[in-house]
């Protein structure tokens, strides 16, 4: 079975590190890759492109959202938005 490829943006080490022992821990998933914004993931997924992405919303260099509308108009990929700015 193929393995689902997940790649996991935030600015916090501790969140990568949190969600990369999850990921980690499942047998169906594959952990692409981790990126502290969305500018080191960009050039990573010019390599390799996951099927789905976990993402912050408040980052350095380019914001979540911002990221998030550039994906979606580009190449649209299954997206889950992680953020303490809820509650």
């Amino acid at each position: 079975m193929k393995k689902i490829k997940v790649a996991v943006i935030d600015d916090s080490a501790l969140v990568r590190q949190v969600f990369t022992g999850i990921i980690q821990s499942e047998p169906d998933f594959e952990l692409l890759f981790t990126a502290s914004d969305p500018v080191f993931a960009l050039d990573k997924m010019r390599s390799f492109w996951p099927d789905v992405i976990i993402l912050d919303v408040e980052m350095p260099r380019m914001d979540g959202i911002t990221f998030l509308k550039k994906i979606m108009s580009e190449h649209p990929t299954p997206i889950i938005i992680c953020s303490t700015l809820t509650q």
